[in-house]
């Protein structure tokens, strides 16, 4: 290319056409150019219709501009703003650094965007149309904005540093050939994340990207058919929150926020698995309103998250798993409804302190959520949830989940020790239910007296015997360990010695079951 006046000359190079030229006088005197017709259609950069040589600029002119432009005008602050341009060949700015301001809009590009290890201040690419967008370790000062864009062949930013926030929001991503539309692996973004409305059509790729405020994908929609994952981010850092909850869609709506009562509203929607594995959450993980439809080899996993507060509020998933091993939460906020039924659910080392329920949710259910976390007899959850609602002050309830666990242990032993557990249920509920020893005991105190008051009860030695009590004798039976002065000094023929070595019997039972159970609340206490 030949300079008028040498490079970041004033005058221009002898052979721009006249539309880069006018794009050169734009740039020195930092103004907008517009080259658009005013006709929506025709305006469209997305659309078929085509765009002729009157709206088209060399790629290299704009990386000689960007790189080794001319100087500003007197009081002027030299920057790129185009809009309605086409911008024709490959846009290599890889490796530069980019001190003008960048600002796009409604252009579109006829090949790849490469802007690896490329320096800017900030860039600003809104309603464009990029075949796709390379700009693995990119680095900004300030912000990469990419609103409305749409990207054939997907968008790359591993590694990358943006100085402050970075928006996807409306954008329309499809996967590259190795089936991601984003790749943002090891990324890190100084404050948000905004990806709202976003259509992500291929592997959504986070893994340990760090976010320094939130993650937004409000309102997005995420689907992968051609692999197992549509959001692919384990050892994900987010320091607020993350949002896969819904968006306002309307002129109402504001991004960044949740939206409004009676605004019209777009959920989260995402087609294919979800991992965030290991990732850490300074406030909390928002699932509200969210749809996830999964396959049944395919996975919401949440393997050993950690975050002060899960809002599991979304809606329950058909098929597919729901994994929270190992994942530490503070406070729990979830439905009834939002759960997964049994043997799809798995909350092995899955702990929280404090269960916050939205809506009804009774313990029969709860207890139902905790039964559908393994399909064989894990004791953890049951353990979990009963100290969550002791530490509540529910010690009614907690017993009651104890108890189940207790029932659901039963199912899993030899039949000798499950007719044994049988017994300890009907009888003291295996210690959880005092109150009914003293009941049973009562009962046969009572039957007791009454069948050994008609007894023929002749003594062993005549005078050194007591006199003859049949409430005492009763009583003594049943007590295994104290001695009321009255078995062992009367003769019991037939039927008699069966009921008394029957009541012998019960009295043991009574007595080690109802043992057994202060044992283990002692033990939790």
């Amino acid at each position: 290319m030949t300079h008028g006046a040498g490079p970041g000359g004033a005058e221009p190079p002898e052979d721009l056409t006249a539309t880069e030229a006018g794009m050169w006088q734009a740039f020195r005197n930092g103004s907008v150019y517009d080259l658009s017709s005013g006709d929506t259609v025709v305006d469209d950069p997305h659309g078929g219709h085509p765009w002729g040589p009157e709206r088209t600029v060399r790629a290299r002119v704009v990386c000689w501009l960007l790189l080794d432009g001319p100087p500003a005008l007197a009081g002027r602050v030299s920057s790129l703003k185009l809009a309605g341009v086409r911008i024709s060949g490959v846009l290599d700015l890889a490796g530069g650094t980019v001190v003008p301001y960048w600002e796009l809009r409604g252009c579109r590009f006829e090949r790849d965007v490469l802007l690896p290890e490329t320096r800017f201040t900030t860039v600003r690419m809104v309603d464009c149309s990029v075949p796709r967008l390379e700009a693995a370790r990119l680095h900004t000062e300030g912000d990469l904005h990419l609103p409305r864009c749409r990207f054939l062949g997907g968008i790359r930013l591993t590694d990358a540093r943006i100085g402050t926030d970075l928006l996807l929001n409306q954008a329309i991503v499809h996967r590259d050939r190795s089936g991601r539309s984003i790749a943002a692996d090891g990324m890190t973004v100084g404050q948000d994340l905004q990806a709202e409305m976003l259509e992500s059509h291929g592997e959504l790729s986070l893994r340990s990207a760090t976010i320094g405020v939130s993650l937004s994908l409000r309102g997005a929609r995420l689907g992968n058919s051609h692999a197992r994952l549509a959001l692919n981010a384990p050892q994900l850092t987010v320091e607020r929150s993350l949002y896969l909850t819904p968006a306002g869609v309307g002129a109402q709506a504001r991004s960044g926020m949740t939206p409004a009562r009676g605004t019209r509203i777009q959920r989260f929607e995402c087609r294919g698995g979800v991992r965030l594995d290991d990732g850490r959450f300074g406030d909390a993980v928002d699932f509200e309103g969210a749809r996830f439809v999964l396959t049944d080899e395919q996975e919401l996993s949440l393997r050993r998250v950690q975050t002060p507060e899960l809002r599991f509020l979304g809606e329950r998933p058909a098929r597919g798993k729901v994994v929270l091993s190992g994942a530490r939460v503070v406070n729990l906020m979830d439905r009834a409804d939002s759960w997964p039924g049994p043997g799809r659910l798995h909350m092995g080392g899955f702990t929280y302190e404090n269960l916050v329920p939205r809506g009804p949710f009774p313990l029969a259910l709860r207890l139902r959520w905790v039964d559908a976390a393994s399909a064989e007899y894990n004791p953890e959850p049951y353990e979990r949830l009963a100290a969550v609602l002791r530490e509540g002050g529910e010690d009614e309830d907690a017993r009651e989940v104890l108890l189940a666990r207790q029932r659901r242990r039963r199912e899993s032993l030899p039949l000798a020790a499950k007719l044994w557990g049988y017994a300890q249920d009907w009888t003291v509920a295996y210690g959880y239910r005092p109150g009914r020893a003293a009941v049973w005991m009562a009962v046969l105190w009572a039957a007791g007296s009454l069948a050994f008051a008609r007894a023929d009860h002749p003594p062993l030695k005549s005078g050194e015997h007591p006199a003859w009590n049949p409430a005492l004798f009763a009583l003594d039976l049943l007590l295994p360990v104290i001695d009321l002065g009255q078995v062992g000094f009367w003769q019991l023929r037939g039927g008699w010695q069966w009921l008394s070595a029957a009541f012998v019997l019960l009295g043991w039972i009574l007595a080690t079951t109802v043992a057994a159970g202060a044992t283990r609340t002692l033990r939790r206490t």
